[in-house]
């Protein structure tokens, strides 16, 4: 029976992934084999010995403490993509925002009050709330992997002309996205040439204040600038500054700061990029069924710490094991199914930055003598036996 304790609200419909006759899911278990949860943060959580995963319900890890979690040799898992529907309509809500002054509108209306002469009124006022159409306008989108190849592609069914800036772009990402988006080789020929600009980058020590005064100083005039991907990638001194000396016209964010509250050309919204319903029940079915195939095959599909890694049952014999990435580890580790005898039938190895990992088919069941032997290679930091 496979343990999974329960952080934050997770959608029943991910909970509902987990067969009762094989899993135990709750908030309080002592010695579970894997952590389910949202925005629950982790870096004060002591790790039980038993802890195998940490799946998020979501893309974001930032509660995660990745490193200890490695060291450990815990697999933890995102739900990349989950949300990404939930993200671009209200990418698409900012970009109707950034266009048209309905913001203001509406709040103009709010402060009136019943009156005779009301259309006359409206009819009069109406000018200060003028704004302009996307269709023929440019939007650049910074960062084209799941969301962003979306929003990319949205812009084109809106009548815009989209150019795209992602140095990584992934080939799933690249299939996705349509052959009329222009690439741009850098980000600064993007920024001269957008009338929108939505960030759809991940949050990490080389896109910390990207969006700066430097770049900002070749934004196209009037540009407004859409944030809906994480706070820290954008410089907001630097934003502010463009504001007030109208390079940008307006900036649209999902992550309100202290510095940035109030200020007349920004629309700020909570946080609520994945605030669906939809999204909630997406990135929780994601997540259950990523940890269930990790537990019960070994295979690993959407970890931030570990690789991508799948092999199909040949046996039902199957090992993994976590290592060190050191040379002559998997040497080691054959030679001990060598020495005893034991037939490996079918065999997976894959590395990411400091951790490898192994997925072993063996033609029958291996002893208690096998399995210690093998926990006492040096550079192994854990073993699993799936049977």
């Amino acid at each position: 029976m496979y343990q999974i304790r329960t952080y934050n609200a997770i959608s029943v419909k991910g909970l509902d992934r987990f067969p009762r006759d094989r899993y135990e899911i709750a908030s309080e278990l002592p010695n579970p084999d894997a952590f389910l949860l949202r925005s629950e943060k982790l870096h004060g959580v002591e790790f039980p010995k038993s802890l195998q995963a940490i799946a998020r319900a979501g893309a974001g890890v930032n509660n995660v403490p990745l490193e200890r979690a490695s060291e450990e040799g815990v697999v933890v898992f995102n739900a990349p993509g989950a949300n990404a529907n939930a993200v671009k309509e209200l990418v698409l809500a900012g970009l109707l925002l950034g266009a048209r002054d309905i913001y203001q509108g509406m709040a103009f209306v709010d402060t009136l009050e019943p009156q005779a002469g009301l259309d006359p009124l409206l009819e009069k006022e109406k000018k200060r709330f003028a704004g302009s159409e996307l269709m023929g306008k440019t939007l650049g989108v910074v960062g084209l992997g799941n969301i962003g190849s979306l929003v990319a592609n949205m812009g084109l069914s809106l009548g815009m002309k989209v150019i795209g800036y992602d140095p990584a772009i992934s080939v799933e990402a690249a299939w996705r996205l349509s052959s009329q988006v222009q690439k741009m080789d850098n980000l600064v020929s993007l920024f001269s040439k957008c009338d929108y600009i939505s960030l759809h980058l991940p949050a990490l020590e080389s896109t910390q204040g990207l969006i700066n005064d430097n770049l900002l100083a070749n934004v196209k005039q009037h540009c407004v600038l859409l944030n809906f991907a994480r706070g820290e990638i954008v410089d907001r001194p630097a934003v502010i500054k463009a504001l007030d000396d109208n390079r940008l016209h307006r900036y649209v964010s999902d992550f309100p700061a202290n510095d940035t509250l109030g200020h007349p050309k920004m629309l700020q919204m909570p946080h609520i990029g994945a605030s669906t319903a939809e999204a909630e029940e997406n990135c929780a079915v994601m997540a259950a069924d990523q940890l269930m195939e990790f537990l019960e095959n070994g295979n690993i599909r959407n970890s931030v710490n570990f690789p991508h890694i799948e092999l199909g049952r040949t046996t039902d014999y199957r090992l993994t094991i976590t290592n060190r990435n050191v040379p002559k580890v998997l040497g080691r580790i054959t030679a001990i199914f060598a020495e005893y005898d034991l037939n490996i039938v079918d065999m997976l190895n894959k590395s990411r930055n400091d951790i490898a990992y192994n997925i072993i088919d063996l033609e029958q069941q291996p002893s208690d003598e096998v399995i210690n032997a093998l926990k006492a290679v040096e550079e192994v930091i854990n073993l699993r036996v799936i049977s």
